[in-house]
């Protein structure tokens, strides 16, 4: 059983006990949280729902909020002397999937 859930503007595949990155959720450390379920797979075949499956809950808890890895923006113009470079770590919430509930 899977199901595909949506947060941050993403979409995931996921299944019981997986551990997933996401965007930044707002919730404290070992609490829970419900995502939205796009499609879910079960014994019985699979639904996909317009936009989301009803009645079909995927609950993760939180284990931690982490740093991604640093990249580099530099913009600039040519031929006008003008650059600038900037850093950026996006931040992530470590999530694992308890139950998935169609």
């Amino acid at each position: 059983m899977y199901a595909v859930i949506e947060t941050g503007g993403k979409q995931y595949k996921v299944t019981n006990g997986d551990v997933v990155y996401v965007e930044k959720l707002d919730a404290e450390n070992d609490s829970t949280v419900d995502f939205k379920v796009v499609a879910v797979s079960t014994d019985d075949g699979f639904k996909v729902g317009a936009p989301y499956v009803e009645g079909a809950k995927v609950t993760a808890k939180v284990l931690d909020t982490v740093k991604g890895k640093k990249i580099t923006v530099f913009t600039y113009k040519p031929k006008k002397s003008s650059k600038r470079k900037m850093g950026h770590r996006q931040r992530y919430t470590k999530v694992q999937i308890e139950a998935i509930e169609a």
